[in-house]
């Protein structure tokens, strides 16, 4: 047997897994709002994910972060990073490409995990300042809240949550991502 085929036969298991974890649509008469033009080169960078409605792989994930880095054929280069289970468990990276959609303004992408499908990827809600970003799917069954750092103020989640549940998601659903800064401070996640 390749040394490579244990690796392929566990892509296509997370794939599988990750699959299963979706829920149906939600029956929604808002639309979902999206960012009308999104500057991808201040766009890319290092974001921390505050809270979410986590998919399969993220829900022991402390420390939570996306990265972007654009790339000349205006691709995506993405780097979902965490620490396993606790602040200093193992630290994982899943990389993915996402594949800008032509003509939404650079809001909606295809987030690809495995060649050739492409999970939906929106982004709804981005500050002036680009420190915060809410990402949507329109399936509504995952949602991301992230930040340039890894605290928010209170305020700002509860502003952003608001939005969240105004694009017809759950709230309640929302989850706060550990980051270490929680641990530092005492908070709990």
């Amino acid at each position: 047997m390749p040394r490579k085929f244990p690796a392929v036969l566990a892509t296509f298991a997370a794939v599988a897994v990750l699959a299963s974890c979706a829920t149906a649509p939600r029956s929604v008469s808002v639309p979902l709002a999206l960012v009308p033009e999104v500057d991808l080169a201040r766009f890319m960078g290092d974001w921390y994910v505050i809270a979410a409605i986590p998919t399969f792989f993220e829900r022991n994930a402390y420390n939570p972060m996306d990265s972007y880095r654009l790339d000349a054929d205006g691709t995506v280069a993405t780097t979902f990073s965490f620490n396993d289970g606790a602040f200093d468990g193992a630290r994982k990276h899943y990389r993915s490409r996402g594949f800008v959609v032509a003509g939404s303004g650079n809001s909606v992408w295809g987030q690809q995990y495995v060649w050739p499908f492409q999970a939906d990827y929106r982004i709804s809600y981005l500050a002036g300042d680009y420190a915060q970003v809410v990402v949507t799917r329109e399936k509504r069954d995952y949602v991301w809240i992230m930040a340039r750092t890894p605290r928010i103020a209170e305020a700002d989640l509860d502003r952003l949550t608001a939005f969240v549940a105004a694009q017809g998601y759950d709230a309640r659903r929302l989850r706060r991502m550990p980051q270490a800064t929680d641990a530092a401070n005492g908070s709990s996640p």
